[in-house]
């Protein structure tokens, strides 16, 4: 059963099927980073997302779990995908790497990614890649002082393309497997042409500020709902002696 089915569930497809389960496989923005230091599990996007979902169809429950852990990339990810990610049998893995994958090799990157759609595919769930925002296009005076040399690689690889070769390269791989994109990278390099991007960066580096997550939680909203696909109506709650 597709997720937006089941957002259509009444009670006895309930009992039947269960709870909504999404899991967010990520790097440190779906960790819920936001400044040095700082964790935010209430403004990150899957949260952000949830609450967006109950807003139009309350009574089905929605089990967001998060699988971001800051610090890894696809190629680290892979060897927890089975028990992190698709052990809970979800409904829709949402996938958002790339910020810490232009570290290394392009090959290494698209590679991953195509075993973690891959094993997706394979056990039938869901799955949506979510292109992350830009890096640093500049080393702000307000960056953490330990992090200054590293934000100075960040805004060369910004600068330089390398950000945009891999995120374009996920895309085709996306396109080839049938994979969902929600193209958020897309949007803020549209919005780099008249905004200061990097002031959009809570460290100033890679994490985006709250305001930032709530476009990616509307974004993969949009393509979860599709507008009419998902109803509010009423179900009782209340005891049913059978």
């Amino acid at each position: 059963m597709k997720i937006k089915d089941k957002l259509n569930m009444d009670a006895e497809q309930l009992i039947k099927n269960g709870p909504v389960t999404i899991v967010a496989f990520g790097d440190s923005i779906t960790h819920g980073a936001f400044g040095q230091g700082e964790i935010d599990y209430d403004a990150v996007y899957w949260n952000v997302l949830k609450r967006k979902l109950n807003n139009v169809r309350d009574y089905v429950p929605i089990n967001v779990i998060n699988a971001g852990i800051g610090g890894t990339d696809a190629k680290s990810s892979v060897d927890r995908l089975d028990k992190q990610v698709l052990a809970h049998n979800p409904d829709l893995v949402t996938v958002c790497f790339g910020l810490n994958d232009v570290n290394g090799s392009l090959n290494d990157y698209t590679e991953s990614l195509r075993t973690i759609f891959g094993r997706c595919i394979e056990t039938g769930t869901d799955v949506i890649f979510m292109t992350p925002n830009m890096l640093n296009t500049y080393v702000a005076p307000d960056t953490y002082e330990p992090l200054l040399e590293y934000a100075e690689k960040t805004a060369e690889m910004q600068n330089a393309g390398k950000m945009d070769l891999f995120m374009e390269s996920a895309v085709c791989i996306c396109e080839e497997m049938g994979v969902t994109v929600c193209d958020c990278y897309s949007i803020w390099k549209e919005l780099s042409k008249t905004n200061d991007t990097t002031l959009l960066l809570e460290n100033r580096i890679n994490h985006p500020t709250r305001e930032m997550h709530k476009l990616f939680a509307d974004e993969l909203y949009k393509l979860i709902i599709e507008d009419d696909t998902v109803t509010s109506g009423d179900c009782d709650t209340m005891w049913r002696d059978k």
